[in-house]
């Protein structure tokens, strides 16, 4: 195995651009698994963890700015994201253990392209961008394009994430909400993860509202027909009814060592109901 260590962003873009055929290293929680199995024997590995730039989490006129690097301590412990995108400060408390989420960075997570990722309904609710970066220059992806599938993203050969960029809404949401199902309450990967934002008017019909579900597809998803059923409608039972109907068009739950496809649509459907229903 060869070990490639980048000082700066010029020097790991130069290291990425000659071997393009290497791991980048970020927290290594996931990679660290593979390397320990010998899954990475052979492989080379171009370390980021001396990028400190990175790492940084700051406030800016829109919203905050995530370096790829920042750990999800960092994240659910910094105040501007404590309160401007609370669903992201609670979903990255959920990663693993403490020392997991010391170690974990929000980059490789979304790298790493889980189906399971447990702050991806969050970011995708919040219409994160991905701010990434190569030897050809920088781009900026909208959260919903950069999954291509199981562990799969749409990076360009070459191309590392540099940060996240969140947008405060124009208008508070008058209802948030996450909520994690594994097996147990810490330390497990994720059966279901939902996140909603939900905009209502004074007479209770649906300004806006965004709904995101984890675990239930090859990737996270937005339920976009559920959306666009409730939107202009008043929130009441018949119309949530209607839009549950709609669940199975938006979210493809497949049998799994972890759960089965009926308890992940029953879990689903309960996690939106209780959001929707709430007071």
């Amino acid at each position: 195995m060869k070990l490639l260590t980048a000082r700066d962003e010029r020097e790991a873009l130069r290291l990425y651009k000659r071997y393009p055929e290497a791991l980048p290293l970020a927290g290594g929680t996931d990679l660290m698994v593979g390397w320990n199995t010998g899954r990475l024997n052979g492989k080379t590995i171009l370390d980021l963890s001396r990028l400190k730039d990175w790492a940084r989490i700051r406030e800016t006129p829109m919203g905050v700015w995530i370096g790829a690097l920042a750990t999800h301590t960092a994240i659910r412990v910094h105040p501007a994201v404590k309160s401007r995108f609370p669903l992201l400060a609670e979903s990255s408390e959920t990663i693993g253990g403490r020392q997991i989420q010391n170690q974990g960075t929000l980059g490789g997570n979304i790298a790493n392209a889980s189906p399971a990722g447990d702050t991806f309904p969050a970011l995708a609710v919040y219409e994160a961008k991905i701010h990434t970066v190569s030897d050809a220059g920088r781009r900026v992806v909208p959260f919903s394009e950069i999954f291509a599938g199981v562990k799969q993203t749409t990076l360009q050969k070459g191309e590392l994430i540099e940060g996240v960029e969140l947008t405060t809404p124009s208008t508070e949401p008058c209802r948030q909400g996450f909520r994690k199902v594994g097996t147990r309450a810490a330390q497990a990967i994720s059966k279901t993860v939902f996140a909603g934002l939900l905009w209502l008017n004074k007479d209770r019909t649906v300004d806006d509202i965004r709904l995101a579900l984890g675990s239930v597809a090859t990737s996270v998803r937005r339920l976009e027909h559920i959306e666009t059923s409730l939107t202009g409608q008043k929130l009441d039972p018949k119309a949530i009814t209607r839009a549950l109907n709609l669940l199975s068009r938006d979210i493809h739950p497949i049998d799994d060592i972890r759960s089965t496809r009926d308890y992940r649509m029953l879990v689903s459907r309960n996690l939106i109901t209780s959001f929707l229903n709430a007071r």
